[in-house]
């Protein structure tokens, strides 16, 4: 994969995110394939803070540890991050009079790194422009250094000041205009040559993740949200909030994790698709009221989204710590659907899923996330909204038939697969209870150990009744220099879950492994976990290799659990960063020798 990679770092507060916002879009625009990642701490202001994008003119969806062209707005970014720089590129700061110690510069000379002093300060002081136009001016000079139509950059600045003025438009186009002044009068100053643009990248979306699951839950006929403010849960949150005017859907920020849950539950309850989504700590809260969504049938979804713990742990960080939180949570035994998403195609397609499969079983779904996907930007070819119809199940909605029901359908134990009729408090039919307290088919409270039997293996017979209508998992490998998906045999076969996709697959699509046998088997839906096709291609593979963000290898256990198979080789990671592409590929290629 031939990709040109820019990072820019500073204080949260400094600007970061809006240079490296404007330069995404505006690879975009140009026919690059961007990936964007960001790294910040959990603080309103300062913290060292960084934006990254990964562009090329074929999919590309993962970082690099190592980038093309780096942009310092302080001095920390200099001494944290200069050896983050690829052998002969760039690294743009503006801190006057600054030196590299002795070992720093030794350094960047072995590597032939160029450093570029930008006078901010003494630019705008010339142009007696404001400091607030400092970054428009750090942005056209790496937009110059990328070797990018300025016209493009203009185009982005109009759209985005042009309701201020012409005067404010006016300085904005001088201060790009000296920003491309400077770098073209610079001597020995080679700019970066990106490789041909492909213009079917032109008109796809440029989302974060939590904004293409979203468009996913707004798509699957969601017509309540609730939630509580937790990273890296709270983008979704906000996004919907942002479109309801749009979308006419009610948002409720609830007082706390568990009012959020017990909301969204009501309102399934009455008929109304509802979900709530939160971080490991809030699901925690949330544990008992999905316990009873299960003892009540009670169709839930709940969103999951992952950073590292325990405790507070690391707040604005990524982990996949929480799968068997997601599978094991909430007292007592019952079915359950936890599901993952993956990358900006699945966090939109799945979500319809999500609310079917709750409310075909009547049983409670977690939809996991982690922070690299919520926070990641992707480069988004138009959805297929044809593509997921809505399904409700058992759910009675026609007046014939609601006034045939007795007390007793609701929780019948005798029904196929466990699912019940269901329909809605206040319809022109029999009543029923609707408790937390075991009970018998009318929902009254029945505590005899016949009964008990019986309900509790009305509810479980779901579980096989979910496995049998699951995906298998995808496996992916290359064929004709084409990433495909199907079952044949291969020698290395890589396993995992989650955003880990989007990396392995590009590590799959280089050179180094194209020429090897490696397949990569990707799990969506995680429990019930199927294990056919898994069983099947780990019998013909020399060796088999979990790749996880966790310490335990957590879908490792499940499918040891479930299956008895052992991984050969394990490569886990639970540092709070994502899997980068250069590293993972170095410990894949390592495997293969």
């Amino acid at each position: 994969m031939d990709r040109i990679s820019l990072k820019v770092t500073g204080a949260q507060g400094q600007g970061v995110n809006s240079v490296g916002e404007i330069c995404g879009k505006g690879l975009k625009r140009s026919g690059y394939c961007v990936f964007g990642y960001r790294e910040y701490m959990s603080l309103i202001k300062g913290g060292h803070s960084s934006y990254q994008l990964d562009s090329s003119n074929t999919r590309v969806e993962s970082s690099e540890t190592r980038v093309d062209i780096l942009v310092n707005f302080n001095h920390h970014g200099l001494e944290e991050n200069y050896s983050d720089v690829k052998d002969g590129g760039i690294i743009l700061h503006q801190t006057p009079m600054w030196q590299f110690p002795k070992e720093h510069q030794t350094w960047l000379d072995e590597h032939k790194i160029q450093v570029v002093y930008l006078p901010v300060e003494d630019i705008l002081k010339q142009m007696k422009a404001p400091s607030i136009l400092g970054n428009v001016l750090i942005t056209s000079v790496v937009w110059t250094l990328l070797s990018q139509d300025i016209a493009v950059l203009k185009e982005l600045v109009r759209e985005q000041f042009g309701h201020k003025g012409e005067e404010v438009l006016k300085l904005n186009f001088q201060c790009i205009d000296e920003g491309v002044k400077y770098v073209t009068e610079l001597e020995g100053l080679d700019p970066l040559q990106l490789p041909k643009p492909d213009a079917k990248w032109k008109d796809c979306m440029y989302l974060t993740g939590s904004e293409a699951q979203g468009l996913g839950v707004i798509h699957a006929g969601c017509r309540m949200y609730v939630g509580y403010p937790m990273t890296p849960s709270s983008p979704l949150l906000k996004y919907i909030a942002d479109n309801q005017n749009e979308t006419g859907m009610v948002i409720k920020q609830a007082e706390d994790e568990i009012t959020a849950c017990q909301m969204m539950s009501g309102a399934m309850h009455v008929g109304t698709r509802a979900m709530t989504a939160t971080a490991g700590g809030g699901f925690d809260l949330m544990t008992e009221t999905i316990s009873l969504n299960a003892i009540i049938e009670n169709p839930a979804v709940i969103g999951l989204a992952q950073r590292p713990g325990p405790a507070t742990g690391l707040p604005t960080w990524t982990s996949q710590g929480d799968l068997l939180l997601a599978v094991g949570a909430a007292h007592g035994e019952f079915p359950r659907v936890v599901l993952s998403l993956s990358d900006s195609e699945d966090a939109f397609g799945l979500m319809g899923e999500a609310f079917n499969y709750a409310e075909e079983y009547q049983s409670p779904v977690i939809v996991l996330t982690d922070t690299h996907l919520a926070e990641g930007l992707y480069t988004q070819p138009a959805y297929n909204q044809k593509k997921v119809e809505i399904r409700r199940g058992q759910l009675v909605e026609k007046l014939e038939k609601l006034r045939q029901l007795k007390s007793s359908d609701r929780y019948d134990p005798t029904v196929k697969d466990g699912v019940s009729l269901r329909w809605l408090p206040g319809s022109n039919a029999a009543t029923y209870c609707a408790q937390g307290d075991e009970h018998d088919a009318t929902g009254a409270v029945d505590e005899t150990a016949e009964n008990a039997i019986q309900q509790m293996e009305k509810r479980m017979k779901k579980m096989e009744a979910i496995r049998e209508v699951l995906p298998e998992p995808d496996h992916y490998r290359i064929d004709n220099e084409q990433l495909i998906i199907g079952n044949s045999a291969v020698d290395l076969l890589l396993i995992g879950w989650g955003s880990t996709k989007s990396v392995v697959l590009d590590v799959l699509k280089s050179e180094k492994i194209k020429e090897n046998s490696v397949g990569y088997l990707h799990y969506q839906y995680l429990w019930p976990l199927k294990t056919e096709t898994l069983e099947k291609l780990a019998k013909q593979a020399k060796k088999v290799v979990l790749v996880e963000q966790n310490f335990q290898g957590q879908l490792g256990m499940l499918i040891k659990q479930e299956c008895g198979l052992e991984m050969d080789e394990k490569i886990l990671k639970y540092d709070g960063r994502p899997f980068f592409y250069d590293e993972l590929l170095a410990r894949i290629s390592h495997l293969l020798q």
